[in-house]
């Protein structure tokens, strides 16, 4: 503790920084951070913009970088991602994770920050992160960035839906050759059964809220993925976090992490 207090004086580490080292996690006026969630579950914490205010999703993003390095915001509407953006790569991170610029990657509504300090982790294995049309692309790219951010390395397949399954076909290889895949699709969802079943690889299927008419707002594909003949794991309507978060612990797993 001694340590740890004379960092903070040193202006080495930052109160919130030391507060996480000592509690688990750093309290402010937007609410408490868990920055313990990656050495406990083994996935850190996500920052969920929607329904906060600007203020609030920049306090929470800078506590996470001066406690874990990085930060991971998702549900971001464009213009906010683009600010935010812009106010992370201007911001000076105090403490151990600070000394240089920060580097963001921003995919969609979900932004990435780095800290200059921050290592990232390395897992050896490949998810597969595919989308059924270009309209599922902002869900999967949530998925996509959870999984970089846990040090996967991550092959993209984009619009290969079953429409023509000529495309997906095209893919096989690469599917095959994935330790676990992420298959993102609207309307009937029926790309993640398909595929599932033509690999060995565990497939999570990632219902998106594309599509019109009955069942458009994401109920029939996520329908279609609860009823597959093919054996597969279900994540809620949108929910790309969640599937990223579960290929993670199957990469993890894997790895004996």
């Amino acid at each position: 503790m001694r340590d740890i207090l004379e960092a903070v004086a040193a202006g080495e580490c930052s109160p919130a920084a030391a507060e996480a080292k000592l509690t688990g996690y750093a309290t402010g006026e937007a609410g408490r951070f868990d920055a313990a969630r990656t050495s406990r579950r083994g996935i850190p914490e996500a920052i969920l913009a929607e329904g906060k205010t600007t203020d609030q999703v920049r306090e929470l993003a800078v506590t996470a970088l001066e406690t874990e390095g990085r930060a991971l915001v998702t549900r971001l509407e464009t213009d906010a991602a683009a600010a935010l953006e812009e106010f992370l790569a201007a911001a000076e991170i105090p403490g151990e994770n600070g000394e240089g610029p920060i580097a963001v990657d921003r995919r969609a509504g979900t932004l990435l920050a780095r800290a200059a300090a921050y290592e990232r982790p390395s897992l050896e294995a490949t998810v597969g992160i595919v989308t059924a049309g270009t309209v599922d692309g902002p869900v999967a790219d949530e998925a996509h960035l959870v999984c970089l951010d846990a040090g996967l390395d991550v092959e993209r397949i984009d619009d290969v839906g079953v429409a023509s399954l000529a495309r997906v076909i095209d893919h096989l290889e690469v599917l095959r050759g994935a330790d676990v895949l992420v298959i993102a699709a609207g309307r009937e969802g029926a790309l993640p059964t398909v595929v599932a079943g033509l690999v060995d690889t565990p497939v999570i299927g990632l219902p998106v809220s594309s599509g019109y008419g009955h069942g458009g707002d994401g109920e029939a594909a996520l329908s279609g993925l609860l009823q597959s003949c093919t054996v597969l794991t279900a994540v809620n309507i949108d929910a790309g976090f969640v599937a990223g978060a579960q290929a993670t612990l199957i990469a993890r797993a894997i790895n004996g992490a």
